[in-house]
């Protein structure tokens, strides 16, 4: 299967089918996932699909092949079932025949007249066009692994790259080394800081070669006499054994000719030298006697590998890893291929008209198909998701190649912001405001955040899929400080209207002096704001007249000369945040408003709420109003006869329930909550609940009668009490719930930033909720917090200094900028090093990064956290911040790509005798990961001692960062692309099944959902690895461990190649797969998954993080069902530590923590340890919650039996039996012996995922010694044990569980 990796989408097979890639990897590893599934899926929808086996007659051997096939799948996709097989690779040029007549590709399997289960095909081989020959050799290239290294202007080094086969790779070899080691977590030291060296793979060996290259000849296109007489193309082939081959693409194959590097004769050679054949494939296989051994040596290292590691990514953007190996590492080699240059000629012919494409066109004809029945809807959104992927791709490339000025502008003679340019189809503009557009909102900032808020809008316009409305394709690109948006170009948007005429057509005109209000637009944008919950509302034009408008008067409406109803300028779908502007003095109504008077205010007016929290305030609102129609129904009904209102009152109840219960769900429609209110008798009417705000208020609109006044008024009203409700509602809440521990921490300015726009809060708010962050447990929110205020303003610094200036020249400013922040305890007066000859090609090159000292740099990220989010920092932050943390912050933020070496931020490292990353001040050894660490650090230091670098070291003090650090800078992508309704639709369906108890429904649903998600997203997407995640939980629920641990592992490196390897959502799919390996028996290779994550929490957050109390617990007790007592008690002590500095020494937590360590010390022979421990735990829980609470009772019977028991416990120990025990779930890091538990994701709570309620009875174990031994030893098959008990199989996903302790 590998043979697609990197295959830069050629067969037309290849580029016309995105299941032709996608499903059949499912196929290869989880047969059930696209076999029964399907057949369930569409059995259910169509009662039509069946599927069945086709025997195929092959002009060479094999001769006959036998392939599956649906009944619903188009001939082209079995063609590219067939291309992918390993004994028929060599066809690329062939149709298919049914009893001699041929099969059109493009119709359905069902439609071919006769074919059924055991029929009989036959490949007939087609003669080539030259498209056809070109393709069949960039296939060959890819297949016979002939193809160098792709420098690719928009996917970084090792982009889409996963560390799952290095880390099972570690596991394995551990295990092999057997007994001397013992398990993966010997050594592990939890104090060390972490190593970057866990963000790379290990070396392996590299492929086989099979033939030396294969390339286009110089000979190369065909003079035309030749042309006619069918040549298409001329190779030159040099085999392993050094012989060079002049080659003939002929219409009727290929063939060895008579050319030489100095002789042009493409006639075949004569006898005994004549070799030909149809596949370039068949005639390497003839010219190269060594050749067949070597294929098939590299098919076995192909699929050696993970095959959802080295698919090519189709429908997403690979993730760029921020660390990367040097230059000179085997793991980026740069090798000899003069066909990389050809390649693009290969693919896409001499006049490359091939591949430019009408992207408007193309979205909005997509958007127009046909959406009645399931079959419709899944190529409808296959379709969406693979073009906006492709849009996506595009426009990144092109927006790099206009940022690096590769490109001409079509406006030459206006100044650099104003310049447009047109590149592949797609419309490129600055996101700053060179036009004065946003003069008065905040002028170039205003226009940067308005582009950002413009993708979310039609991000948003696509996900609602209005009937009617479209939108042009949007991308925001960041690279190097420049925002370049990148559009499809809205047919009519350039044209020149007639005088009289508006340039648009709804909304305002040329800022908001004129305004447009066709009628022909209303109703399609009262669907767009009756969704969006804006209010319809009249604005003023500058001449007083009055227009009653649907959206906002800066969203715009404009009739395209396609006739199509497009919508523009989606930045203000949602009010301002008053409260913000008035606080900032950037409300119009502000004194001091005389542009930007002080150098302390907020940057723009752009200051939005966030649609989340406008969805959520509108509910909150409809509960009010639920709440108090049932009040009135109530007054009414104590008017009537007591009887009655017994009878009455019940119900009544209960529709407020249920109301409120259905709310949580998001993307609620009113009918859907008013279908909940059933239960009563006289259903309360939803339809009459009306609330929308006005997103013009505050916006300097000025009505003219009393009348207006008034409703202006109460819309402006309205706006401020939804302001009031962020801050003093959903912004506590928050606080709230991480503080109560009964949700997912999060680890790192993503997980934050997803955390609180996922509950409408503004990133503004930072500030705030740093001030908020109070006390030991909200420590690690209030560290996150500041880091991302750090991290976000030297983004804006550092753009500030890279936005003009010259690309050979930024490497050097990156790193004098790192210098300035990270490298202060190195080195403090750094001084830039900049290549004066380069300097000197750009003599109007502004080099104001050279004056930038690390004080002027704190100065400036102090002011813009201060302008931007209302927070002043404490002076000592540079000493108090982590630096391994902030840099990995900064070159997210950037798209920076660093050479992997160990970075040194103080002095004490920099004599090499330690050779460590210090964290929060405190130097550590660092321990070699992986096996391998160690020593490719060795080898590094080495090499930094090369002549070059000891003589640069001799002139200038060191410096943390120098420019060569800087390897690669890669885009940083907002896009717009919508997710697949129909594939959320089954999954909800799936889990609310598996709530009600019905299990075998909800798992065909899930499954659907599954395949849904597969076939429409490709399988390399994020989307799909939340899939995967979310489908192993619910498995494990079920008790379906195998599977549990299989889409775990597809979770996992779904995850690290569209997400990052480091990224949050990874590390906890790395946890979860540690969980399910562990309950399904594989403990070992589960203890270097857990190994591994915590490893990365080293480096994503440091050590410490408050869930990694639950993951230090679950890896204690794995180490206890490997007898390793001794080295599970050093795990309990630790996770013991974290638990007593987050949540303090008398906290619940602690006490059930000790109670465990008490039994985990008996274990390991050391019974005055573990009476004292439960000691302290009996203590806690008598102070905390009373002599008479089970748990203290608990302890207290354990601390008695301990007492009597040291002696016969450490006797009995030695008698037990091994045998492993299966795992139970359990929840919060109240766990003890045999209890291992899911790690929930961030910000999410327990009920949250899976639906259950966590009643709460508490209870420790209350086994005797004797018992609990033997359970551990598994040879009693009673309860599962101890810490809390919850309902059998309760919620997986939570963690601190502090606020239910203590219930």
């Amino acid at each position: 299967m590998a043979e697609m990796n990197d295959a830069p989408n050629a067969s037309t097979e290849t580029t016309n089918t995105p299941t032709g890639n996608s499903q059949k990897p499912a196929d290869v590893d989880h047969a059930t996932t696209n076999g029964d599934s399907h057949a369930a899926e569409d059995g259910a929808e169509q009662g039509g699909e069946s599927i069945f086996q086709l025997t195929v007659h092959l002009p060479h051997e094999p001769k006959k092949i036998q392939i599956m096939v649906s009944s619903q799948e188009a001939i082209h996709d079995v063609r590219q079932s067939i291309i992918e097989l390993p004994g028929t690779f060599q066809y690329s040029c062939f149709h298919l025949e049914h009893k001699g007549e041929r099969i059109n590709d493009f119709v359905q399997v069902s439609e071919v007249n006769g074919l059924t289960n055991d029929s009989e095909l036959h490949l007939v081989e087609d003669p080539y066009t030259e498209k056809e020959a070109r393709l069949h050799v960039v296939r060959v290239r890819e297949l016979i692994g002939a193809a160098g290294d792709r420098t690719d202007t928009l996917h970084g080094i090792l982009s889409g790259l996963s560390l799952h086969d290095s880390v099972t790779a570690v596991s394995s070899s551990t295990s092999e080394q057997g007994a001397a080691v013992g398990h993966p977590m010997s050594g592990y030291d939890f104090q060390a800081a972490g190593s970057l060296s866990t963000l790379l793979p290990r070396v392996q060996e590299s492929a086989p070669k099979t033939v030396k290259s294969i390339s286009v000849s110089p000979w190369n296109p065909p003079p035309y006499h030749l042309r006619q007489k069918g040549h298409l193309l001329y190779l030159q082939v040099t085999t392993n054994e050094g012989e060079q081959y002049q080659i003939t693409s002929h219409v009727s194959g290929f063939y060895v000719n008579k050319s030489s590097n100095s002789k042009f004769d493409p006639s075949p050679r004569a006898a005994p030298k004549a070799h030909s054949a149809h596949s370039l494939l068949t005639l390497i296989e003839e010219l190269s006697a060594s050749f067949d051994a070597s294929f098939k040596k590299l098919q076995d290292y192909n699929n050696s590998k993970e095959p959802l590691a080295t698919f090519q990514i189709t429908n997403a953007t690979p993730s760029n890893p921020w660390i990367v190996p040097a230059s000179s590492s085997p793991l980026v080699p740069h090798q000899s291929d003069i066909t990389r240059t050809q390649e693009s000629y290969l693919i896409s012919g001499i006049e490359n008209t091939e591949t430019l494409r009408d992207w408007n066109e193309e979205f909005q004809s997509t958007r127009e198909l046909p959406r009645e029945t399931v079959q419709d809807r899944v190529f409808r959104e296959r379709l969406t998701s693979k073009l906006f992927a492709d849009y996506t791709d595009a426009a990144a490339r092109g927006a790099v190649l206009v940022a690096r000025g590769e490109v001409a502008p079509l406006n030459p003679t206006e100044g650099r912001d104003a310049q447009i340019f047109v590149y592949n189809n797609v419309f490129f503009s600055f996101g700053a405001d060179g036009v004065g557009t946003f003069a008065s909102e905040g002028g170039d900032e205003a226009a940067r955040v308005a582009t950002g808020k413009d993708v979310m809008g039609v991000r948003m316009v696509n996900q609602l899929d209005i009937d009617g409305l479209f939108t042009p394709g949007t991308v925001v690109v960041d690279y190097l400080g420049k925002r370049l948006v990148g559009q499809s170009i809205v047919p009519g948007i350039f044209k020149q209207r007639d005088p009289g005429e508006n340039q648009i057509d709804y909304g305002a005109v040329d800022g908001k002096d004129v305004v447009a209000a066709d009628e022909k637009f209303v109703p399609v944008f009262e669907k767009l704001s009756k969704a969006l919950r804006v209010k319809k509302h009249a604005v003023w034009d500058k001449d007083g007249k009055r227009h009653e408008l649907e959206g906002s008067v800066e969203t715009k409406g404009l009739l395209g000369t396609d006739g199509r109803k497009y919508v523009l300028d989606l930045y203000r779908i949602t009010p301002l945040d008053i409260l913000w502007m008035e606080e900032c003095g950037t409300a119009i109504h502000s004194p001091e408003q005389t542009n930007g008077a002080s150098h302390t205010a907020y940057p723009h007016r752009m200051t939005v709420l966030r649609p989340e929290l406008v969805e959520s305030y509108w509910k909150s609102k409809m509960r009010e109003w639920v709440n108090a129609e049932l009040e009135l129904r109530r007054q009414a009904q104590k008017a009537t006869s007591d009887s009655t209102k017994d009878l009455e009152e019940k119900p009544t109840d209960d529709s407020a329930t249920p109301a409120e219960g259905k709310d949580s769900k998001s993307d609620e429609t009113s009918t859907e909550v008013s279908k909940a209110a059933e239960f009563d008798k006289e259903r309360i009417d939803i339809s009459n609940f009306h609330f929308a705000l006005n997103p013009d208020a505050f916006s300097g609109q000025e009505p003219r009668t009393d009348e207006e006044k008034a409703e202006w008024e109460k819309d402006e009203k309205d706006v401020r009490l939804a302001c009031e409700f962020l801050r003093d509602t959903v912004l506590p809440e928050m606080i709230h719930d991480l503080k109560e521990g009964d949700v997912g921490f999060p680890m790192d300015g993503q997980s934050l930033s997803r955390l609180l726009h996922k509950r409408g809060i503004n990133i503004r708010y930072l500030g705030k909720v740093a001030e908020l962050a109070e006390g030991k447990k909200l420590e690690s929110l209030r560290v996150l917090a500041i880091q991302e205020m750090i991290s976000r303003a030297f983004k804006h610094v550092a753009g500030k200094y890279l936005r003009y200036l010259p690309i050979p020249l930024t490497a050097s400013c990156i790193a004098h900028l790192l210098n300035c922040l990270l490298g202060t305890g190195l080195n403090p007066k750094p001084k830039a090093e900049i290549d004066d000859s380069l300097a000197g090609l750009y003599p109007e090159a502004d080099l104001s990064f050279r004056d930038v000292s690390p004080e002027s740099l704190k100065k400036e990220i102090e002011l813009q956290i201060l302008k931007r989010y209302r927070y002043t920092i404490e002076e000592t932050w540079v000493a108090d911040m982590k630096p391994l943390q902030l840099l990995r912050e900064t070159s997210l933020k950037l798209g920076l790509q660093l050479e992997m070496k160990e970075y040194r931020f103080t002095p004490e490292t920099a004599s090499g005798v330690a050779e460590s990353v210090p964290t929060n001040g405190s130097t550590v050894k660092e321990n070699g990961i992986n096996g391998h660490s160690t020593s490719s650090k060795k080898k590094k230091k080495a090499r930094d001692g090369s002549p070059a670098s000891v003589a640069s070291a001799r002139t200038a003090p060191p410096v943390t960062f120098t420019p060569d650090d800087i390897i690669n800078v890669v885009p940083v992508i907002k896009e717009a692309s919508p997710r697949s309704s129909l594939a959320e639709e089954a999954l909800e369906a799936g889990r609310i099944s598996i709530m009600q108890n019905q299990k075998k429904l909800g798992q065909e649903l899930l499954l659907e959902s599954l395949s849904l998600h597969e076939q429409i997203y490709g399988i390399i997407h994020p989307e799909v690895a939340r899939v995967y995640n979310s489908l192993s939980m619910l498995y494990y629920q079920l008790e379906e461990k195998e599977a549990a641990v299989e889409l775990a592992r597809k979770a996992v490196i779904v995850s690290e190649r569209t997400l990052g390897v480091d990224n949050a959502e990874t590390l906890l799919s790395y946890l979860n797969l540690g969980l399910f390996g562990h309950a399904n028996g594989d403990t070992k290779t589960a203890l270097s998954y857990v190994r591994h994550a915590l490893e990365l929490w080293k480096v994503i957050y440091g050590p410490n993080h408050p869930d990694s109390i639950t993951t230090i617990n679950n890896a204690a007790v794995m180490l206890q069902h490997l007898k390793e007592y001794h080295e599970s008690r050093l795990w309990f002590e630790a996770s013991l530590k974290i638990c007593e500095d987050v949540y303090g020494k008398q906290s619940i937590n602690a006490a059930t923590l000790l109670f465990q360590l008490a039994q985990a010390l008996a274990l390991d022979q050391d019974s005055k340890g573990a009476v004292n421990r439960m000691r302290e735990s009996y203590n806690i829980f008598l102070n905390e919650l009373g002599a008479n609470d089970k748990n203290t009772k608990e302890a207290e019977s354990w601390l008695e039996q301990l007492t009597q028991n040291a002696v016969s416990i450490a006797k009995h120990a030695k008698d037990v039996q091994a045998r492993r025990i299966r795992a139970g779930i359990r929840v919060s890091p109240h766990v003890t012996l045999g209890q291992t538990h899911p790690q929930p994701q961030v910000g999410q709570t327990a009920q949250a995922t899976s639906g259950r309620d966590p009643r709460n009875s508490m209870g420790l174990d209350s086994r005797s010694i004797d018992e609990l031994l033997k359970f551990i030893e598994g040879n009693d098959q009673k309860t599962k044990t101890p810490a809390k008990k919850r309902p059998g199989r309760s919620n997986p996903k939570r963690r601190g569980g502090a606020a239910s302790a203590g219930k």
